[in-house]
């Protein structure tokens, strides 16, 4: 196994992103001696993980000189948005050949917040074809590859973004969750992955006009403290009312929780042996710090996984046969990629099953909601198995066997997509390859909080392993 990383003993060094930025503002170092280091550690890296999908630099380095963000807790430090979120001026292409690269006209409102926490963004990171499946491969180009060893696939769909934190050519990094796209990355390469509550954070613009809004922003780090420093920075500059304020969270909580322990799948496989052995050492962990841990049945109705995959298919078809309309006006339907055309097709098969599926996912909702009633916080992995190797996950393997493999993979995040609750994957595991294996928290509505408790607690027990070890 070859680690690819970029950690060395410049201004960066190992400092997650508040080091960085206590850093800056003190003076010990500038924000634009912070973005050289970045852009260094990026060009040494990418040649091999192939996760930028456009560079902005320049750009960058002019915003390096500008006054610090009064107030921002994360001025001047490095970052990358994910290119499915329109940053002014560099073209969102989805991940695909059929997007045009066309430059964005203005920032969404997630990029507007996430700017607001001081970051300074360098570059789009990559992303699989419309972030529909759960590695960042491509049948037009080189994949993206993980840091822990380039054989393997970095997750997706945020993979890009969660190869460079890893790697260590950036602290922070966005990312997007639609059905565990920041979880699923975060899980493949060591990262803190939280998917918040459906609406905490500023909504992705594709969801706009959707029935059910199931993609959350958010970001991926190496600190528990990135994560929750960030979050209440957007917090602050985006309340949402309805929703219990989370405030900054800056350590453990003395209360002891209620943990349900899942070890069963939405599609019923067992499994496989490092996960499970991962699994109950972290179950007996988070036993040993003094809270409750009982097994309990899997969460959700039997049905939810043909209603999730059904809503799947549906948006898939609408990017395929309507992309002129709701991505770009020069799509170029003849570069859709199969696995996005075997989903859209799908639909073509089912299409009378849609309503009901949009329905029932509405109402998981609710029944997510009423498990909390027993239950402060539920275990399981973050995925069904350990990382494939590249390949595995290929959009180019004939659809029904990549589409079956990808169910067997993905077999706990979407829940949190469809009932809107927060989860959180930490590093806490290994596999016998010696590569990051996640393990995945879920809590209800609105508690992000009590999730970022236990994260902190956790690091603290088990310290997350670092790549350039």
């Amino acid at each position: 196994m070859t680690r690819t990383h970029a950690f060395t003993d410049d201004v960066l060094a190992d400092h997650d992103a508040v080091a960085v930025a206590q850093l800056i503002a003190s003076g010990a170092i500038s924000a634009s001696e912070a973005l050289q280091a970045s852009l260094a550690r990026i060009d040494r890296v990418d040649p091999t993980l192939n996760a930028i999908a456009h560079d902005d630099r320049a750009r960058a380095a002019v915003r390096a000189e500008e006054p610090l963000a009064e107030g921002a807790p994360l001025a001047g430090v490095p970052s990358l948005i994910k290119n499915n979120t329109d940053f002014k001026g560099l073209p969102t292409q989805q991940g695909s050949a059929a997007v045009p690269a066309t430059p964005a006209d203005s920032h969404e409102e997630f990029t507007e917040q996430f700017l607001a926490t001081g970051l300074n963004v360098v570059g789009a990171t990559t992303l699989p074809a419309f972030g529909l499946t759960a590695s960042t491969e491509f049948v037009d180009r080189e994949p993206t590859r993980n840091p822990w060893d380039p054989r393997f696939s970095s997750g997706a769909s945020s993979g890009g973004s969660a190869a460079l934190v890893a790697a260590g050519a950036v602290p922070i990094a966005h990312g997007n969750d639609g059905g565990g796209s920041i979880r699923i990355p975060a899980a493949a390469c060591g990262l803190v992955g939280l998917k918040t509550t459906r609406n905490r954070l500023a909504p992705a613009k594709e969801m706009k006009d959707a029935p059910l809004d199931i993609v959350a922003n958010g970001v991926m780090t190496r600190s528990v403290r990135d994560t929750a420093v960030f979050l209440a920075a957007a917090e602050r500059y985006r309340p949402v009312p309805r929703l219990p304020r989370v405030g900054l969270v800056e350590g453990p909580s003395k209360r002891r929780l209620r943990v349900g322990l899942v070890t069963e799948t939405l599609h019923g496989a067992d499994l496989d042996a490092d996960s499970t052995r991962e699994l109950l050492r972290t179950a007996e962990l988070v036993s040993s710090l003094g809270h409750e841990v009982v097994e309990m049945p899997i969460p959700v109705d039997p049905t939810f996984e043909r209603h999730f995959v059904q809503y799947w298919r549906t948006l898939a078809f609408s990017l395929d046969y309507t992309g002129r309309f709701v991505v770009s006006r020069d799509f170029d339907r003849s570069k859709v990629d199969p696995f996005t055309r075997g989903l859209a097709q799908a639909f073509l098969r089912s299409f009378w099953r849609t309503p009901g599926a949009i329905v029932a996912l509405k109402r998981s909702a609710r029944q997510y909601s009423e498990v909390f009633a027993d239950w402060d916080v539920i275990l399981s992995p973050t995925l069904g198995h350990t990382t494939p190797e590249i390949g595995w996950l290929d959009p180019g393997v004939e659809f029904e066997e990549a589409f079956d493999r990808l169910r067997t993979y993905v077999a706990y995040t979407p829940l949190n997509n469809a009932s809107g609750g927060p989860a959180i994957s930490l590093p806490l595991g290994r596999t016998s390859q010696n590569l990051p294996l996640g393990l995945h928290f879920s809590a209800d509505h609105g508690d992000e909080r009590t999730l970022l408790e236990l994260a902190f607690e956790l690091e603290a027990a088990s310290p997350f392993a670092r790549i350039q070890d």
